[in-house]
């Protein structure tokens, strides 16, 4: 082997911060990091059975647990017999974090006490056609089915000046498409000294690197999304035209008693503006089924809005509690039934998909190539090219059919 052995679970920004481990533990064959998610029981159980699976297959192997799921309940993961050190959201991203000898079994500070984001060094190998860049951190919100904030802290924002150093740094590198990601991006820069919003930072990191060929953002909340970003959206072909919303339902009364910011009007309203200002947008969202008291009259609003709002890649959870949240005290939606919504929202959602991808047939497109055959368009959609292309390049194809999922094309 060479170097240590992460398997990540949950967001892009968990993701990242793998790739920041990754270069904090180079030199370390004997060590596995299990970076775990919070956001379900399932993302929980999946990662202890990683726990499980690593001790069986290495067992003179040196495991550190971490992430948000360690950071909210260290104990948990220490008293598991596999488990040989447990490390903090905040400890996992320092210099030396898996230096020898480990300074303690577990390490998880406060992260409630934390006040700056990590921000980390940049990573990105050179040819790699995306990379992240970490902008924020954290959640002010609290909404009722979520524990993130607890694993995560309160909300923190990378500085402009930092951001644009990474970002020239990873363009330097070959890297053509920036992807920004947070926790939280649409609260970037409110707790900055001087403060600045999401849209203004977008911007400005444009002007700033004008040699990025695509910047994209990751997961929105639809109340974040102000006037100022759509109209960068209609103006600045660099940013890339695809959304994906932090909506969770399509009712009024379920957004109520999750204590979202937004209702189901704002979010056909928002999409019906994205599409003003950018016509060819794909627009994807998260969507929890079966949250606590939810009807079928409250379901079948959700399931509408996904064909109303032309929602082409839903990412569809069936409500999962988490321990201490006040959801979790709600009444409950059976399991069983929680399922049967999901499948039906997830239904919905390819056959928005599939008529999106029957529309653009023959239309022309930019693919990011990331292997030989096959890469990413403008919109985030895979792509899959009738001869190799070199990985890493940007390639003008025009799109010939589609199988629900991807389309197939012919390199211009």
């Amino acid at each position: 082997m060479s170097g240590p052995e992460i398997v990540t679970f949950g967001c892009r920004l968990n993701a990242r911060e793998a790739e920041v481990m990754r270069l904090h533990a180079a030199g370390r064959d004997d060590l596995v990091v299990v970076n775990t998610c919070a956001v379900t029981a399932e993302a929980e159980r999946q990662a202890r059975q990683a726990i499980r699976r690593a001790r069986r297959a290495r067992p003179d192997a040196h495991i550190v647990v971490t992430g948000c799921a360690a950071q909210i309940d260290p104990a948990r993961y220490a008293a598991m017999p596999e488990v040989d050190r447990v490390v903090g959201n905040r400890e996992k991203l320092r210099s030396d974090a898996f230096a020898e000898p480990a300074p303690k079994r577990v390490e998880v500070g406060d992260i409630m006490a934390s006040r700056e984001a990590a921000g980390g060094p940049v990573v990105g190998a050179a040819g790699r056609a995306r990379a992240g860049v970490e902008v924020q951190t954290g959640c002010d919100h609290r909404c009722t089915f979520c524990v993130i904030p607890y694993g995560r802290g309160n909300s923190r924002s990378v500085p402009l000046g930092a951001l644009v150093r990474q970002t020239r740094a990873l363009a330097a590198r070959g890297v053509r498409e920036v992807v920004l990601s947070g926790v939280d991006i649409a609260s970037y820069g409110a707790d900055l000294p001087a403060p600045i919003g999401l849209s203004a930072m977008v911007r400005r990191l444009l002007a700033a690197v004008p040699e990025l060929q695509r910047l994209r953002l990751s997961s929105l909340d639809p109340a974040g999304a102000d006037a100022p970003l759509l109209r960068l959206f209609a103006g600045e072909p660099r940013l890339m035209p695809h959304v994906h919303l932090s909506v969770q339902a399509g009712s009024d009364m379920v957004l109520k008693r999750m204590k979202r910011r937004h209702s189901r009007g704002d979010v056909v309203a928002l999409c019906a503006a994205l599409r003003a200002a950018r016509p060819d947008v794909v627009i994807g969202a998260d969507l929890i089924a079966g949250f606590p008291t939810e009807t079928e009259a409250m379901h079948a609003e959700s399931h509408a809005l996904v064909d109303e709002c032309e929602i082409a890649f839903p990412h569809v959870f069936p409500y999962s509690e988490r321990p201490g949240t006040p959801a979790a005290r709600m009444p409950p939606v059976a399991k069983a039934v929680r399922k049967t919504r999901a499948a039906a929202l997830r239904a919905i959602g390819a056959t928005v998909r599939g008529r999106m991808l029957a529309r653009s047939v023959g239309a022309s497109a930019a693919v990011l190539m990331e292997t030989e055959s096959e890469g990413r368009t403008e919109h985030f959609v895979r792509a899959r090219l009738s001869a190799p292309r070199t990985p890493g390049r940007v390639v003008r194809a025009r799109l010939t059919g589609h199988d629900g999922e991807r389309w197939y094309a012919v390199a211009a």
